[in-house]
């Protein structure tokens, strides 16, 4: 689920916007703050310097199963809707900026996925010749983001622990449910 703000006038004050799993949100709006919270899922965030527009996907897995359809919760599908809704925006490849977070051990059954995340991403972004500025992968805290795409700078804090009713959850789509035969 994707939104994209159009470019605004700077009204002084901060609109914050969450990205929560699955999603990507483009922004050339200066008003706008995209925050989210991290775990195993890695958060990429896009920056173009000289058209001042950026953005952020936050993506549960490097890949999904085979022949399922495309889904913002899998890399690669994330990778490429946050390109494309910044060069809806004005953004030129050649001059993407990126900074990754996230891909924190959270332990359980969970193993390795921040891991292999954190890989994909920074391989993703090597294939694409987008140069990757400053990251925080892997480790084993959560991470809380405050990104300002119109600047590029992101803050990030490392958690300890989460409580559940601190993290928000899409209320599932038609497509994001699949029903199996007996």
């Amino acid at each position: 689920m994707a939104v994209i703000e159009p470019r605004l006038r700077d009204t002084g004050q901060e609109r914050e916007l969450l990205v929560l799993q699955g999603e990507f949100r483009v922004s050339g709006d200066p008003s706008v703050v995209l925050t989210t919270l991290l775990g195993s899922c890695v958060a990429t965030c896009l920056f173009d310097p000289v058209a001042r527009v950026g953005g952020m996907n936050h993506f549960l897995l490097a890949a999904g199963p085979e022949g399922i359809a495309p889904s913002e919760r899998y890399g690669f599908y994330a990778m490429e809707v946050l390109i494309n809704g910044l060069l809806k925006l004005g953004a030129r490849k050649p001059r993407m900026e990126a900074k990754l977070f996230g891909g924190a051990t959270m332990g359980g059954r969970m193993g390795h996925i921040g891991e292999e995340n954190g890989r994909f991403a920074l391989g993703f972004l090597t294939a694409e010749g987008i140069p990757c500025r400053s990251m925080s992968l892997g480790g084993s805290q959560a991470r809380r983001l405050r990104y300002y795409p119109t600047t590029g700078r992101v803050s990030q804090r490392l958690v300890d622990r989460i409580d559940r009713e601190e993290v928000p959850v899409r209320s599932p789509r038609a497509s994001d449910v699949q029903f199996f035969e007996e």
